[in-house]
């Protein structure tokens, strides 16, 4: 087997040293400025400089086979022939900052040097160069190694540059993959004990359900040939092991380096968990780790990562490769809470031990902004080689809005303008600072008056302010000066300075990808100003991710309809899709479509009143516990209100517009299969308790879902009408009917858990009757009954209440 490894993951895991300190991080390398920077860099030198320049070296770590990639920034062959290898690095803190971290950029360069040196195939336009100039690169004795530093704002150059010795370079690089050896050896150790077991592995349960066998199927044809499958499985087929199982068989056979099961929610997160240890108990050795939010697991009550601050931050980076590996050596399935307990015992950041032991698991647990958020994705793995990667994408449908919202960048005249009040500071770099945010508050108050002038509360282009990005890239800079003077680092405002800069620095790093998928909105309320990048499609940059992957599978018990989802996150016509029949009996879900009702926003207030009734006659009929959806707060507090005069004996709960983890447990276990009473719980659709609960049995036998679940009429959402109108014509069905019939789906998902529960789901909305939402329904409702009023709701009520219990005895 051979390991495809990375320059910059090789010297990061063996060069690093000291303490965590996010005042000093140079951050810019990832921006467009300083790739711009680059190739401005680059273009100054004559033809002599060949940029960018992929390295490949194929070498042995004991006896492993190693494949070394990497990508020189530049090497330098002059009129004499002599060669330098360059390592540009941009940023905007003070260039005496950056001897922090010049050991490491100068490890970087001489790997680079190592490698060109005993490299048997160059890249073309240096081949031609090194045969122009007659050079036996095997015959080189000694090569120079330059490291060029470029401030973004000022800029200013300084180099600095050596000449190593053709065996000065080899004993490095040796010594580097030497020290490396220790983690390759632990990993192809583990690799053989871990297929082992997989080979031996049979499917951890008695027997497949319906429409099981054909998902695995699915998902090891797509991960052992690569590309993208997007599938459909309802509720009960029992999706996680369905993916799980046939990928971790795949790895065996090196068809997958690692997997990554990616999700919105924890419980779902700990579902995956929870499959991997089934396995593990029957005998599979197997590691996984699942990732937290560095928010919450953090051991300070802010995350401020300086060693002034935290005393994990303080010398971590000294102390991680004995902690790393003692977690490793003593655990197989990691959880949030065996990280936290051995970070404490090494005294290290939690967060960065837990993203350092996903780089040695064979499955890493975590949310889809490790893979899609341009601010916190795993660079780690992503970031200059791909690898057989596989992403397992869970509960799929929350993708599109998550993208969307990550890709889309918010600037507000406030925070700018707090800010500068309260920096007082006398001091040139305070000084600098008030500027660079005073000119961003002005530019934001001088749009304000335009807007104004036109009566105009918002303004919407498709182009990029220019005006405000240059401004933008001045305030950076200024940021990095402040923040780097010593006697800053105690200063009460450092927190909000940093908070600033680095939403500052998330705008700048979206407008970086702007693109026709975007629009600016500028918008003024009252003193306050916004100047958004709003993403509209998220079909390229979705795309563009998983292409970081080998495979990836898109699974969700509704991606109703698959062509749309397949569309927006990424696909296309050649992917493939997979639409599978529910595993249980269609008669155990009584369907009703109530048409006699309109939910439209200007007929809400006269429904009041029937919608209750038809509530009281679904939640009357049996004794039980009910969940009531409606699509919005406003809508459902004034039929709640209604609902409770009318009908007081009727016990009921009332979710909240906000609620804490305690609360909402809290309401979730007053659905006890014993309870002695009918309770109905009011809820909104496509909220907390709409998607992600699992009420088995008793616990939860009907649901009542109010309305299409369309999105809130807004600006924004009227934006991605128009792009998809402008685009295929179905505007509405993109921005509101498809987003919407996804809640439904999910809330009538709630009812109907495992193979013996028996319950009732009742729409009440007249556009269910309609053909655009009908076709929208899946294969197993086609049994649904529709009824005009609420006479003939009761009366199906009872026919269907006489059914269950014939069937039951």
């Amino acid at each position: 087997m051979t390991v495809k490894l990375a320059v910059r993951q090789v010297v990061e895991l063996v060069m690093r040293s000291g303490d965590i300190d996010n005042r000093f991080v140079d951050v810019s390398n990832s921006m467009r400025n300083g790739s711009k920077a680059h190739k401005m860099i680059q273009k100054s030198y004559s033809d002599a400089y060949i940029s960018e320049v992929f390295l490949r070296l194929n070498t042995k770590i004991d006896d492993i086979d190693v494949v070394l990639e990497g990508r020189a920034d530049g090497v330098i062959i002059d009129e004499n022939g002599k060669i330098t290898v360059d390592e540009i690095k941009t940023t905007t803190f003070p260039l005496e900052k950056l001897s922090n971290f010049a050991e490491q950029h100068l490890a970087q360069a001489i790997c680079y040097a190592h490698m060109l040196l005993t490299a048997t195939d160059l890249p073309a336009r240096l081949a031609e160069t090194v045969a122009e100039k007659k050079l036996m690169l095997t015959q080189i004795d000694r090569i120079d190694v330059q490291l060029t530093y470029y401030h973004l704002e000022t800029g200013e150059t300084v180099k600095q540059h050596q000449s190593v010795s053709r065996e000065a370079l080899r004993v490095f690089f040796e010594e580097l993959l030497r020290k490396y050896g220790v983690w390759m050896r632990y990993e192809q150790n583990w690799k053989l004990l871990r297929d082992k077991t997989i080979k031996e592995m049979h499917f951890p349960f008695p027997a497949y359900r319906r429409g099981q066998r054909e998902l695995a199927v699915s998902v090891y044809r797509t991960v052992a040939r690569g590309g993208k499958l997007y599938a459909e499985a309802p509720t009960g087929i029992g999706k996680t092991i369905s993916v799980l199982f046939p990928a971790i068989k795949a790895m065996a056979e090196d068809k997958a380096e690692k997997l990554f099961y990616l999700t919105a929610k924890t419980v779902t997160r700990s579902v995956a968990e929870n499959t991997v240890r089934h396995m593990v108990e029957q005998g599979l050795r197997f590691k996984s780790v699942t990732l937290r939010a560095k928010e919450k697991i953090c051991f300070m009550q802010e995350t401020i990562c300086n060693p002034d601050y935290c005393d994990c931050a303080k010398g971590h980076y000294d102390r991680i490769g004995d902690a790393l590996l003692d977690l490793l050596h003593h655990n197989d399935i990691i959880t949030p809470e065996d990280i936290v307990m051995y970070a404490r015992k090494h005294r290290v950041c939690p967060h960065e031990m837990g993203l350092d032991a996903a780089l040695w698991v064979d499955l890493v647990i975590g949310d889809y902004n490790h893979v899609f958020d341009p601010e916190v994705y795993l660079k780690r793995f992503f970031y200059e080689v791909s690898g057989d990667y596989v992403f397992l994408i869970d509960e799929a449908h929350n993708l599109v809005d998550r993208v969307r919202e990550m890709y889309t960048a918010v600037l507000r005249k406030s925070a700018f303008y707090r800010l500068k009040k309260k920096l007082k500071d006398k001091n040139p770099e305070a000084a600098l600072l008030r500027s660079a945010m005073g000119a961003i508050n002005q530019y934001m108050l001088n749009l304000r008056k335009a807007l104004e002038a036109e009566h105009k509360t918002s303004e919407v282009t498709y182009r990029q302010d220019t005006g405000l990005e240059e401004l933008i890239v001045h305030f950076l800079a200024a940021c990095g000066e402040w923040l780097s003077r010593e006697k800053l680092t105690s200063h009460p405002l450092q927190a909000e300075v940093l908070e600033l800069y680095f939403d500052t620095l998330s705008f700048n790093r979206i407008s970086g990808g702007y693109s026709s998928c975007y629009c600016c909105i500028a918008e003024a309320n009252g003193s306050e100003v916004e100047i958004t990048y709003f993403c509209l499609n998220p079909s390229e940059i979705a795309a563009g991710c998983l292409t970081r992957a080998k495979a990836s599978v898109m699974f969700s018990a509704t991606l109703t309809p698959l062509f749309y989802y397949r569309e927006i996150l990424g696909g296309d016509r050649y992917d493939d899709i997979l639409t599978l029949p529910s595993p249980f009996e269609q008669e155990r879900l009584k369907l009703i479509a109530h048409q006699g009702i309109s939910t439209k926003y200007r007929d809400r207030e006269a429904s009041i009143g029937t919608i209750a009734d038809a509530i009281a006659a679904c939640v009357t009929r049996k004794k039980g516990n009910y969940l009531v959806f409606f699509p919005s707060f406003a809508y459902l507090s004034k039929v709640y209100a209604f609902f409770s005069i009318r009908y007081p004996d009727i016990k009921t709960v009332l979710q909240q517009n906000s609620m804490s983890d305690n609360e909402r447990a809290a309401f979730i276990n007053l659905f006890d299969a014993e309870n002695a009473e009918t309770l109905a719980g009011f809820c909104v659709l496509g909220g907390i308790f709409a998607e992600g609960i699992d009420l088995r049995g008793e616990r939860l036998i009907g649901s009542i879902i109010v309305g299409v679940g369309l999105p809130k009429l807004s600006l924004r959402q009227n934006l991605i009408r128009d792009y998809f109108n402008s685009i295929n014509g179905q505007g509405y069905d993109y921005a509101y009917a498809f987003p919407g019939m996804n809640k439904v789906l999910q809330a009538a998902g709630r009812v109907i858990r495992t193979e013996s529960d028996n319950g009732l789901v009742v729409l009440i909305d007249s556009r269910f009757g309609t053909e655009k939402y009908r076709r929208l329904f899946p294969e197993h409702w086609s049994h649904i009954r529709f009824i005009k009023n609420n006479g003939e709701l009761k009366q199906l009520l009872m026919c269907v209440d006489r059914r269950i219990e014939t069937t039951d005895v």
